[in-house]
């Protein structure tokens, strides 16, 4: 399994890419935010030779605008992944089901040229998905758990198993290079 972090703004940009195939970025959220340090970020990334992702925290409603808003972030480039982080906001709120569905459908509209993915942790995937589209794949978060055992039957790509000290994955391919052409296959 390949290993890989996700980052944000809570993140340094100069973070460690020793040992790492992929670096999945906070690129926005809702109709407005935009990451400060996205930038940084995904150029230590692509200077480190990394797949790279992007992610947008989903909000409910607007989901049009909070996918164009994704979409138009300059620094996507065909190949890259883009995903949906489908979680509870800081309001308490989520988007629902059919707005995540929404949500990368438009993405994937948007951006055919690049794999979209969903985002959420194991609870959402087994109370609150009715449909179980994940665009082009799963991203489970289940911490406690061993790497690469997120405990869902669904097919997964990425797991997130821990956040401590930042957010670490593992991705269900058997090189970096498998994991480029995947994502470049869209």
């Amino acid at each position: 399994m390949l290993h890989g972090i996700d980052v944000s703004s809570h993140q340094s940009a100069s973070y460690d890419t020793d040992g790492l195939a992929f670096v999945i970025v906070k690129a926005t959220e809702g109709r407005s935010y935009v990451n400060p340090k996205m930038e940084a970020q995904v150029e230590r990334a692509r200077e480190a030779g990394l797949v790279v992702g992007f992610y947008h925290f989903l909000w409910p409603g607007h989901i049009t605008e909070q996918a164009e808003h994704f979409a138009e972030q300059d620094l996507v480039e065909p190949g890259d992944l883009l995903a949906c982080d489908w979680e509870t906001t800081s309001r308490g709120t989520r988007a629902s089901n059919a707005e995540k569905d929404r949500f990368i459908r438009k993405v994937k509209s948007l951006k055919p040229r690049n794999r979209t993915l969903l985002y959420c942790n194991r609870t959402f995937w087994l109370r609150h998905d009715r449909t179980s589209y994940a665009g082009d794949g799963l991203w489970i978060a289940h911490y406690g758990v061993a790497k690469g055992k997120p405990g869902v039957k669904a097919k997964w790509l990425v797991h997130q198993y821990t956040d401590d000290p930042v957010d670490k994955n593992v991705a269900r391919f058997r090189s970096a290079d498998a994991l480029r052409e995947w994502a470049e296959s869209a």
